[in-house]
């Protein structure tokens, strides 16, 4: 066999031996790179675990708080109320799409949506309505009632509002809603100061020895049932990327608010990025602001504040400080409790001179004076001057900053009507209710 003939089958052998080769190498490494890449994922994974957050529906929820959450299979068993007829209707009005959809069509993109949350005080909610039927832009943006329970002369007044789009949504588990059993009146409630044992009836008394009062734990449900609504629980809301207003039925809007409003959200990040939030007042509800020619950066009022979906996010954090601090008050519990707990200074920008301001009837209201706004006879004592009907905050201007302002101490445990550990799980419950699905 000649020399030639042999080299020949000895190259024809070697080239799918050397290619044999090249494949292995190939696939050894695609191997270590996935091995790698799931390690990595792996890796991720646990931190975002030990992290304490868990994400459903794009939702943080914090599981250190002290809230019980069964992650498996994303099942809680939370156990709100059980519905009577009332709370059932209500909650199918809560999915009604907004009214007057048909005379404004076109919402602005950046919109600031505007709530507005009542009880039942229909006088003060005609001048509201009144005052928000002359604010500038209103008609770009959606107006959101949210209601303590269900009032009929409160909710004529709501529906007879044609100046912008309008939705109403009730809180169903409202005390107000539920007269014979909790969150209402139950038969086997403990009134005042019962002992529990030797009275043989149910609850648990505040620090100061007192049993709850459902009218007055409703100020703070309604509150909390409400932001968590609004922000996670309405088709209409969920995907808002902007940010919202909150008023009550006792703050009066002057006409260029909205307007202000744009401003100082477009101006916040670049003027005060430690702002929270932007406000239409001060917070001392008896100023009717400085007149200064500069923004001012103070502690968030409870007077038209405005935030957006990062703040909420650290809000609903904090659920465990909220639910659990013994004090009926919902404004209270945050600036003691939920604020501090950020970890530095919580302020919110403003105008120096108030787009709203607080009302109450004369005389009756704490710490109204003599020039303060008060309602008498339906008709509200508010002077609207020009000034008020145009933008009045200016881009050109600086920030002052009041720094430690006068407010509650360090140590303070709240005003008590809170101790009710019934009340703490509800509110916990609707902390969840949006995030994890119930358990029937």
């Amino acid at each position: 066999m000649s020399r030639n003939y042999i080299d020949r089958a000895m190259a024809s052998y070697k080239k799918p031996r050397i290619r044999d080769g090249a494949v292995r190498r190939f696939l050894f490494v695609i191997s270590l790179t996935i091995t790698g890449v799931l390690l990595l994922f792996f890796l991720v994974a646990m931190n975002y675990s030990n992290s304490g957050l868990y994400q459903e529906n794009t939702v943080e929820i914090d599981v250190t708080s002290g809230v019980i959450f069964n992650i498996s299979g994303s099942i809680e068993s939370i156990k709100l109320p059980k519905h009577n007829y009332l709370s059932k209707m209500l909650e199918k009005k809560n999915q009604l799409p907004p009214r007057n959809i048909d005379l404004y069509p076109n919402l602005a993109k950046d919109r600031i949506i505007i709530v507005l949350y009542v009880h039942n005080r229909p006088q003060y909610l005609k001048l509201v309505v009144d005052s928000l039927s002359h604010v500038s832009g209103i008609n770009e943006t959606l107006l959101i009632v949210s209601h303590d329970g269900y009032f009929e002369e409160m909710n004529k007044i709501i529906e007879g509002i044609k100046f912008c789009q309008v939705k109403q949504v009730f809180a169903p588990f409202s005390p107000h809603i539920f007269p014979n059993y909790f969150p209402g009146v139950s038969p086997n409630d403990c009134k005042e100061k019962d002992d529990p044992i030797a009275k043989n009836c149910e609850g648990t008394t505040d620090q100061y020895g007192n049993h709850r009062s459902p009218k007055i734990v409703s100020l703070k449900h309604h509150w909390w049932w409400m932001m968590n609504t609004i922000w996670d629980g309405l088709q209409e809301t969920i995907n808002h990327s902007g940010d919202i207003l909150f008023i009550e039925e006792d703050h009066f809007i002057f006409p260029n608010a909205y307007r202000n409003l744009k401003m100082l959200t477009d101006l916040k990040s670049s003027k005060c990025p430690d702002c929270y939030a932007a406000n239409l007042a001060p917070s001392n509800v008896k100023s009717r602001g400085e007149g200064w020619d500069t923004l001012i950066a103070e502690r968030m009022g409870n007077i038209g504040y405005t935030f957006n979906r990062t703040v909420w996010r650290k809000i609903h954090r904090k659920a465990k400080e909220f639910c659990l601090f013994d004090d009926y008050n919902w404004d209270i519990t945050m600036w003691v409790t939920v604020y501090p707990s950020f970890g530095g200074p919580v302020y919110s920008m403003r105008g120096p001179r108030a787009s709203a301001v607080h009302f109450g009837k004369c005389g009756l209201h704490q710490g109204q004076g003599e020039q303060a706004a008060c309602v008498d006879n339906g008709v509200v004592n508010i002077e609207v001057e020009e000034i008020d009907k145009v933008v009045n905050v200016k881009q050109e201007w600086g920030v002052h900053v009041f720094g430690n302002q006068e407010g509650y101490q360090a140590g303070f445990r709240g005003w008590g009507g809170w101790g009710d550990k019934r009340d703490h799980q509800l509110c916990f419950d609707f902390a969840k209710m949006y995030h994890l699905r119930i358990k029937k």
